[in-house]
């Protein structure tokens, strides 16, 4: 007898769905989209139609918690309205995973993983960098002490956006994104950053809206990170690099040195050695956000589904997100007040 579809919702039909929808086909054997909901009948009708079944379609968000067979939801809506939608569907016993960030700042993050955890419901987050191969052989590299104690470290991610990509309403407002290229692009190069280094002790940064772009918030920041061991690291992060560039990831220690970049980690050993995991891509850097594969989205939503089939934590927790929620706030206190800030 075949096993039991898990029965999930889909809500918000953005244009972050696009690898959802191509992972959920894949999984069409395990899972059953029963229902997808949005504000734009258009456009959840077209994702709907995309979908096995195909799945049923609503604006109202009611008929979503009210259906008891439906056990979790995937939720790719702006983030302020993360914590409204996220503490509704918690409520009423419904598993979440939801699109980065988790809200518009640390503080209604904290909130929304309170709000799961209280409830009884597991929350993953979709920083599906972190389930990259190549990241993985890192965050694997990394703590096995192969490259010996941190020397100093770097992320640099240059990537290209248009101004026609903040022409769009609420795109790039504190109200609606709750920031700029650190929130909506360099959080999930950030994440992995933090994922595999580990928490820097102190932080400066400046931040600034270049010629490149009319828009409220950051396109551009700098920053330095200090380690407890007196180890530093850089930050590098813009939107207003054309034509983009992939992003990259250094790491050295006292016995060598890990660059990963694009999906492409490259080892240098002291003593001669080299290793490579991985093919060097672009990974959506560039005029087209969504050009990049579906197959990080299919593993972090293939754990997701296992995680709440046997009542596990998924792969990207919620709480885990929250470190670098606080270390894109703490960079753009630090820029606008023009102070070295303690962190950790």
């Amino acid at each position: 007898m075949a096993a039991m579809k898990t029965r999930v919702a889909l809500i918000g039909a953005g244009m972050a769905v696009a690898p959802y929808v191509k992972s959920l086909q894949q999984l069409a054997e395990r899972v059953e989209v029963a229902w997808v909901v949005g504000v734009t009948p258009t456009r959840i009708e077209a994702a709907a139609q995309q979908l096995p079944g195909p799945p049923r379609v609503t604006t109202r968000l009611d008929e979503v918690l009210a259906d008891r067979s439906v056990s979790a939801a995937f939720v790719l809506t702006p983030p302020n309205t993360h914590l409204d939608l996220v503490s509704r569907l918690a409520a009423a016993g419904k598993h979440v995973l939801l699109e980065k960030p988790l809200e518009v700042n640390s503080a209604q993050a904290v909130k929304l993983v309170a709000a799961c955890a209280a409830a009884g419901v597991r929350l993953g987050t979709m920083l599906q960098h972190r389930m990259r191969p190549a990241s993985l052989a890192m965050k694997a590299l990394v703590d096995s002490g192969a490259l010996g104690e941190m020397t100093c470290a770097s992320v640099d991610m240059r990537w290209w956006r248009p101004q026609s990509y903040y022409d769009q309403p609420g795109r790039g407002t504190r109200s609606r994104d709750g920031g700029g290229v650190l929130l909506t692009q360099g959080i999930h190069t950030l994440d992995l950053f933090l994922h595999v280094v580990g928490l820097p002790s102190e932080l400066v940064a400046f931040a600034n809206t270049s010629a490149a772009h009319r828009m409220e918030c950051e396109d551009v920041v700098a920053a330095a990170l200090r380690y407890p061991n007196g180890a530093t690291a850089s930050v590098n992060a813009t939107v207003a690099a054309y034509p983009g560039f992939s992003e990259r990831i250094d790491y050295s220690g006292a016995q060598g040195t890990a660059t990963l970049m694009g999906g492409q980690l490259d080892v240098r050993y002291l003593d001669g050695r080299t290793e490579t995991v991985g093919m060097a891509q672009m990974l959506g850097g560039g005029a087209d956000p969504m050009a990049f594969t579906h197959h990080a989205h299919l593993a972090v939503i293939e754990d997701f589904i296992e995680a709440v089939r046997s009542d596990r934590e998924p792969c990207i927790p919620g709480a885990s997100v929250l470190a670098v929620q606080r270390l894109i706030d703490a960079l753009l206190e630090s820029a606008a007040t023009r102070r070295v800030l303690q962190f950790s």
